[in-house]
């Protein structure tokens, strides 16, 4: 409000002529565009020789870093799955035992099954415990990188026992 009735005291009221410059009228007209700024900067870059940004090849994998990649991909998969079922649960015709029904006629072995179970509960648990591993960081735990190493080799494997034992029932 202060700025608003300086603002208007330094140019006086004027009913006979608007201003329309009243708010940006201190602001600095821009020399150029984005474009040209982008250009300017990849041709000094070229002028003096220097390597693109790094980029995701030329970095070394290691275990903390895929065990990111594969935690957000699970956390994305597993929402995309809970709503397709949800959406599907909605809009399908029949109910739920007809469809489990469906799935039985199909006559497929044990072995699908089994494998299907596995790829069903292989995210759910693995997510899950990673998610109680970043629940231990948050609490500024675990920071050290052989705690990191020994922590994600950890949630591998209880996600893979998990996963069986799911499998099996």
């Amino acid at each position: 409000m202060a700025l608003l009735l300086r603002t208007f005291a330094r140019q006086g009221v004027c009913i006979s002529r608007p201003h329309y410059s009243l708010l940006y009228r201190h602001a600095a007209p821009m020399g150029t565009t984005a474009k040209d700024e982008m250009n300017k900067f990849w041709s000094k870059n070229a002028r003096l020789n220097r390597p693109m940004s790094p980029h995701i090849t030329i970095y070394n994998w290691s275990v903390p870093m895929v065990m990111s990649i594969t935690h957000r991909g699970t956390g994305v998969g597993l929402s995309g799955a809970i709503s397709a079922f949800a959406l599907a649960a909605l809009v399908l015709p029949e109910s739920y035992p007809h469809y489990l029904d469906l799935i039985h006629s199909l006559s497929v072995g044990p072995f699908l099954i089994g494998l299907a179970k596995f790829g069903i509960a292989f995210p759910v648990s693995y997510h899950t415990l990673n998610g109680i591993r970043h629940l231990w960081w948050d609490m500024g735990k675990g920071f050290k990188i052989p705690e990191v190493y020994r922590t994600g080799y950890t949630v591998i494997g209880l996600s893979i026992i998990a996963s069986i034992a799911v499998a099996l029932l």
